[in-house]
């Protein structure tokens, strides 16, 4: 993520992300995320009659088609290096043995690396998904099922029950959904294509210093084909940092059906970046008749009293408790819902920068705990905007004089300042909204 991330910002896994949405960490995107409900990965495993064997030095391609040959062949080849420097990190060979043994190219894992889908869900679409009634159900289930647990949880880490569930829901639907790829193989073949060749190496690493560690072995070690793993998509760097052995028995073990240590997890995490206690991550709020829109600015805080003063209140019509200093955020603009956020919804944003997530984590959260729906109505009329249509966007922004600072698709801070100054000019409301409709105005 664009801070050091437990996730995976990336677009095809489930979160964290930790979806492999924080292998990839995308600025603020609206109105765009990607998916809610993780997706069970698909897994395309070869007998172990003809997958390759570890050689002392790297591995042996079996008689495949050509392309695959060639492929496991400069797999081989690769880690033969590779090998080299995981022993100058303190991988042991013993390690390196174990991990590889029946390791193949995997070109599936590269068909979704190369094909993730855009962000092209609306925050509605989004939050219809990750909040939906049978995720509700469910969380409340999961919470009455494991309640025990999570209060010795909430106890330690003083962060919130239900949010540790939220998390989990929207990771794993409950662990329904952890990934059954085999984690050293995608990496490998990840670390090995070279697109993003460092990061995935680094997460190798990783993944061989945890199975040095004896938290788990090699072919146990299952997650995401990005490599997102266990109950709530831990990436490798970020279980060796945060990852907890809550159940006391010496391992900590995020993959196997108990999900007690990495809802632990999930909370240590959380709280190492700064959780409050009793603070929410946010409230809906009304806005006044003529609000100033450039006031929607996470740069932007002011403590409850204050926004009261400025006409913004509760959905009850009064001022917002003073859980301390918040900013306004419009996800969709002055069109959509309202929320005051506050500290906490930055600490969950370290799980996956996309507000759609957050939101999501924190909505689903107060509505595991009984909370309300959202209130105010969406733009549900509108769509999201292609890849295609954000660079467009950017572009005549640009030539109209209203520089995005470069032309990426991704619609974050210099963006919504371009459309602001454009709408500005324009006599609109000025919400920093990337919408289809300011396209074609553009246009």
């Amino acid at each position: 993520m664009r801070r050091t991330a437990v996730c995976a910002v990336v677009l095809a896994t489930g979160l964290m992300g930790m979806a492999a949405a924080a292998f990839e960490a995308q600025p603020l995107l609206r109105p765009v995320v990607r998916p809610a409900p993780p997706q069970l990965e698909t897994v395309q495993k070869v007998a172990a009659a003809i997958r390759p064997q570890l050689r002392p030095s790297g591995l042996a391609p079996a008689p495949l088609q050509a392309t695959q040959t060639a492929s496991n062949q400069g797999l081989a080849r690769w880690i033969d290096g590779f090998e080299r420097r995981a022993r100058a990190q303190g991988i042991r060979s013993e390690t390196l043995r174990a991990a590889f043994d029946g390791v193949r190219y995997d070109p599936d894992v590269i068909r979704r690396d190369r094909n993730q889908s855009e962000f092209t869900k609306t925050i509605w679409e989004y939050l219809d998904s990750a909040v939906s009634d049978t995720r509700i159900r469910n969380g409340k289930a999961a919470l009455r099922d494991h309640r025990r647990t999570l209060d010795a949880i909430e106890a330690r880490y003083g962060v919130e029950k239900e949010v540790v569930v939220a998390v989990w829901g929207l990771e794993s639907a409950y662990g329904e959904y952890r990934g059954s790829n085999d984690v050293i193989q995608s990496l490998a073949t990840l670390a090995y294509d070279g697109r993003r060749g460092k990061f995935f190496e680094e997460q190798l690493i990783a993944a061989l210093k945890i199975l040095q560690n004896g938290d788990t072995s090699p072919r146990n070690m299952t997650g995401s084909w990005a490599g997102a793993m266990g109950h709530t998509q831990f990436i490798p760097t970020s279980f060796l940092a945060y990852a907890v052995d809550f159940t006391g028995d010496g391992r900590r073990d995020i993959w196997s059906d108990d999900p007690t240590d990495a809802l632990a997890s999930t909370a240590a995490y959380l709280k190492r970046f700064g959780w409050v206690t009793g603070q929410p991550w946010g409230v809906e709020v009304r806005l006044p008749q003529g609000f100033d829109y450039a006031q929607a600015s996470r740069k932007i805080t002011r403590s409850p009293a204050e926004w009261a003063s400025r006409g913004v209140v509760g959905t009850d019509g009064r001022a917002v408790p003073n859980y301390g200093n918040a900013s306004i955020l419009l996800p969709a603009g002055g069109q959509g819902a309202a929320f005051m956020i506050f500290k906490n919804f930055s600490v969950i944003e370290r799980y996956n920068t996309a507000d759609a997530y957050v939101i999501g984590v924190g909505h689903l959260s107060d509505r595991i705990e009984g909370g309300p729906a959202i209130q105010a109505s969406w733009p549900r009329g509108d769509r999201a905007l292609s890849f295609a249509e954000r660079k467009e966007l950017q572009q005549r922004l640009t030539r109209a004089g209203f520089s995005t600072k470069g032309v990426d698709g991704r619609i974050g801070p210099n963006t919504i300042a371009a459309v602001r100054a454009y709408q500005r000019s324009q006599g609109l409301v000025q919400d920093g909204y990337a919408s289809l409709r300011l396209l074609q105005r553009l246009r």
